[in-house]
């Protein structure tokens, strides 16, 4: 007999949040691509869309930054929405290096154009959940993001900890060697009597 609900013990690729989660996006993107049709944005498109409209002059970085998608592939994207007129790129301001990237005309045409498909989407793929669920499951997508978005300093901070562990043991190390060290006997200076 199998149990159903969520006390059935669950096993193989049933059990693993990766896979689970891997399956569910694959079933949201097929509904967001459903609902954008063949001319829409991609969900990336949209997202780097969004990200720049709330704020203009945003770099590659502070785009993986907002949106998660990884710099190599972000970099690609934006030269691409580039070429299609829907982003402006340039010089930042903040860092003469960068390129910073803007809404243009058709980029804010397109994403007012997206935006409708993408609620509508949103609410196909939450129609799914009992509603019950729906609101601690978009909680739980947000933690999980939260923690992306934390992943990169977390591991900076890790390093700089570990970084700081080896010199502190490389100092405790020497000043143990050095106490070890069998002292030299004082040298005794003779006073001669006056």
């Amino acid at each position: 007999m199998v149990k159903s609900g969520s006390k059935a013990k669950r096993s193989g690729l049933a059990a693993s949040p990766s896979h689970l989660m891997h399956r569910a996006l694959q079933l949201a993107l097929d509904i967001y691509s459903e609902e954008a049709g063949p001319d829409g944005l991609t969900q990336r498109q949209f997202a780097v869309l969004e990200a720049v409209s709330h704020k203009a002059g945003l770099t590659q970085t502070d785009l993986v930054r907002a949106t998660g998608i990884d710099r190599s592939t972000l970099a690609d994207l934006v030269a691409r929405m580039t070429t299609k007129g829907l982003l402006d790129r340039e010089r930042s301001v903040v860092d003469a290096r960068a390129k910073a990237v803007r809404l243009s005309e058709a980029g804010a045409a397109a994403l007012e154009a997206a935006r409708p498909r993408v609620e509508a989407a949103d609410k196909r793929i939450m129609a799914l959940l009992p509603k019950g669920k729906r609101d601690g499951f978009l909680a739980l997508l947000a933690d999980l993001a939260g923690e992306a978005d934390a992943a990169p300093d977390k591991a900076r901070a890790e390093a700089k900890a570990a970084k700081k562990a080896a010199r502190d043991a490389k100092k405790a190390d020497k000043l143990a060697k050095k106490a070890s060290k069998p002292k030299k006997p004082a040298k005794l200076k003779l006073v001669e009597p006056a």
